[in-house]
């Protein structure tokens, strides 16, 4: 007997009418006609049933923080970074673990299996790293949390902040992070790269920086993350998020950086939702889009996944850890319109974002992990268009949470999907 079964489901990949068996929290078959017995058996209705949700790039020490001590008036992102700091000295560690905790309830609701969450360190008394290091572990049974020591003041800028990021390291954060865009000179953001990347080196870490948040083409960090990921032999460890400078960037240059991104192995995670909000708060008109080159970026071979950066916090007022707006968004904004250009937007949030996270165990292929959401859709096209219902989220054959099924039309096309509409 098997400790779970669902029947009859449309996966990631096209194929229809697939069961897919549960033993010991991993799946043990993929095929049709499974007719075992099972403790539990889902059927999936020919719906979507998809890998779980990956947030590459969160911020779940300041998540749902909204209007403390006040609102980010000018929505602009050095706003945003001191209204983060007016909240730091007034919040407490058991404040972050409760918004925290009340936010990982929203998400596996949401289908997310896995965060990567940057954690502030520019704090002496550490009060987010002890907080979520809690949270990491309350949620490991529901979700895979991955935490970045991020100094949001600047590794070199902030006068504890190194001392603060080999602490944090040494109590269990899992990843290097750093902001080389808001050192004091673009000599000193170089520095930061370089000794971030020692000390992840050293210590046999990933690399995740907040790399060149700004309107300004020549905050031109990547290149040196690239460069400094090559010296120390750090290919496929090192991420750099945002990148939104390379919607400025002169088309040239671009034709030089994104090949040195490719021969370093390094990731790239932009951030649509977040991107499109904070950046070209300087421009009036033509106002730049603020999402970094989506396409060029996964053209190139550069794997690309979307993060949520924030829900209701200094930054970001609206969010709802639901990561097929992220995905909706990323689409529009990077025009990524045709049929496989959606498609990948849907890997953007689940696969792509588990590549760069090292998540083992990912997927629906028999010994994988059985972790899984099943979507009221028909395919992944459908998914992000209706932001489809999730019915059932499953984690290591166990269900975790379920929702009644929404009656509604999958489109405006006698109940068509999206790709038989645009077929014909």
């Amino acid at each position: 007997m098997f400790d779970l079964i669902v029947k009859n489901a449309t996966l990631t990949d096209g194929r229809t009418g697939i069961d897919i068996a549960c033993k010991d929290g991993v799946i043990t078959a993929v095929e049709s006609g499974i007719t075992a017995d099972a403790e539990t058996l889902i059927d999936a209705k020919g719906y979507l049933l998809s890998p779980p949700f990956v947030d590459p790039h969160f911020h779940m020490d300041a998540t749902l923080s909204l209007g403390t001590p006040r609102v980010n008036m000018s929505g602009t992102l050095l706003e945003g970074i001191a209204l983060w700091g007016e909240l730091k000295p007034i919040q407490s560690v058991e404040d972050i673990v409760e918004r925290a905790l009340r936010y990982c309830e929203l998400a596996i609701a949401k289908g997310i299996g896995a965060i990567r969450s940057h954690v502030d360190i520019c704090d002496d008394e550490l009060k987010g790293v002890r907080a979520l290091l809690e949270v990491r572990e309350k949620v490991r049974d529901h979700i895979d949390l991955q935490l970045v020591a991020f100094p949001q003041d600047g590794v070199l800028r902030d006068p504890t902040a190194k001392d603060n990021m080999i602490r944090a390291l040494d109590l269990g954060v899992d990843v290097v992070g750093g902001i080389p865009h808001f050192e004091r000179t673009m000599a000193d953001g170089a520095d930061s790269v370089r000794l971030l990347c020692e000390i992840a080196a050293e210590r046999g870490l990933l690399v995740d920086l907040h790399c060149d948040e700004s309107d300004d083409p020549l905050s031109r960090h990547i290149e040196t993350l690239a460069c400094e990921t090559q010296r120390l032999g750090l290919q496929g460890r090192v991420t750099g998020s945002h990148l939104t400078s390379m919607h400025s960037m002169d088309s040239y240059y671009v034709s030089k950086l994104i090949p040195l991104m490719v021969e370093a192995g390094v990731y790239a995670i932009p951030n649509p939702a977040i991107n499109i909000m904070l950046q070209g708060r300087h421009d009036t008109y033509p106002k730049r889009r603020g999402l970094t080159r989506v396409r060029e970026l996964r053209d190139a071979g550069i794997t690309v996944a979307f993060g949520s950066d924030c829900v209701m916090d200094p930054w970001y007022s609206l969010g709802k850890a639901d990561m097929l707006d992220i995905a909706f968004m990323g689409l529009h904004v990077g025009q990524l319109s045709s049929i496989a250009d959606m498609e990948w937007c849907f890997d953007a949030v689940t696969e792509n974002g588990a590549r760069i996270m090292g998540l083992d165990g990912y997927g629906l292929a028999k010994g994988c992990n059985a972790n899984f959401v099943l979507l009221q859709a028909k395919g992944k096209t459908d998914a992000i268009r209706l932001r489809a219902h999730r019915l059932t989220v499953v984690r290591r054959g166990k269900v975790i949470s379920t929702s009644n099924e929404v009656t509604h039309q999958l489109d405006a096309l006698s109940g068509r999907s999206l790709n038989e509409a645009m077929s014909t």
